[in-house]
């Protein structure tokens, strides 16, 4: 039974090493979330049994859980490049039209125009008025179905002979504009923030993007800098939430425990020597 309950430890450490070590290996990644392992003891007795006469078997991974706490705000100068401070996530669609959501902001434009994160998907937005920037449906309630893509046309209303784009800003309100060189400004659209009853539920996808399921609820989808959502801040990102010296501590915690559950199997192993070996 010893041999059961120490390989049983063994196997949690080597768990809890691999978690850390895609901690520490994604410390520099935008809007990575930190994970953590949780473990818990396997315990059996029989109906009958007094419990306090029978040890623990040992010990089980009960799961890997993401830690969606905030990370730090760097600033790139760049007006694409938008952090969330505070709750929730961009709502992105991909080439298939698979919807996600991600914190990070790392936008640009295609050779269409469209605003794109990393991996190629396009940032949703609210319809807006052109001319005021109120928004022409319902900002709550609403669905994914009912966001768009942000366009930034190079020309004025995309007219081939329109005046040039000069420059685009985002507010903290997220809400797009443009200024063209006859000085108009044309507002393209307000960027839609998606929020869920639990985190925890959502799908990790790579690119520190995630999917709804089941578990994570249908998205809340709102503006930024209301109710539940944070603000959002232009010519920043949002970088990893690892702690680099918690890690380097939890790894070293890790490793003792591993190389205790190895002594505790090459124990074992010397008794059952000695038992076998017993001269009559």
């Amino acid at each position: 039974m010893s041999f059961y309950i120490s390989l049983t430890g063994l196997k949690a450490a080597q768990t809890d090493l691999s978690t850390i070590s895609n901690n520490v290996a994604n410390v520099s990644s935008t809007a990575f979330k930190k994970s953590k392992a949780e473990f818990g003891d396997i315990f059996a007795a029989a109906p009958m049994q007094t419990t306090n006469q029978v040890a623990g078997q040992g010990v089980r991974v009960q799961g890997v859980s993401q830690q969606f706490t905030q990370g730090t705000l760097e600033t790139t100068d760049k007006t694409l490049d938008l952090a969330i401070a505070g709750e929730g996530y961009f709502t992105v669609k991909g080439d298939d039209g698979t919807i996600s959501y991600t914190r990070n902001g790392a936008f640009s434009v295609d050779e269409n125009r469209y605003a794109v994160d990393t991996t190629g998907s396009r940032i949703q937005v609210f319809a807006v008025d052109p001319q005021t920037g109120v928004a022409t449906g319902a900002t709550t309630a609403a669905t994914p179905a009912d966001l768009t893509d942000l366009q930034i046309p190079t020309t004025l209303n995309g007219d081939a002979n329109g005046a040039q784009l000069n420059s685009v800003g985002v507010s903290k309100e997220g809400l797009v504009s443009a200024v063209y060189a006859d000085g108009s400004t044309v507002y393209l659209g307000q960027v839609a923030m998606a929020a869920f009853n639990n985190q925890e539920g959502l799908r990790q996808e790579g690119d520190a993007h995630w999917t709804s399921t089941v578990a994570s609820g249908n998205p809340m989808l709102g503006t930024a800098n209301a109710g539940l959502f944070g603000s959002v801040n232009s010519g920043m990102l949002e970088r990893s939430n690892v702690d680099i010296t918690d890690e380097l501590v939890n790894l070293i915690a890790a490793q003792r425990n591993f190389q205790a559950n190895s002594k505790a199997i090459e124990a074992a192993n010397t008794l059952t020597t000695t038992i076998v070996n017993l001269r009559t």
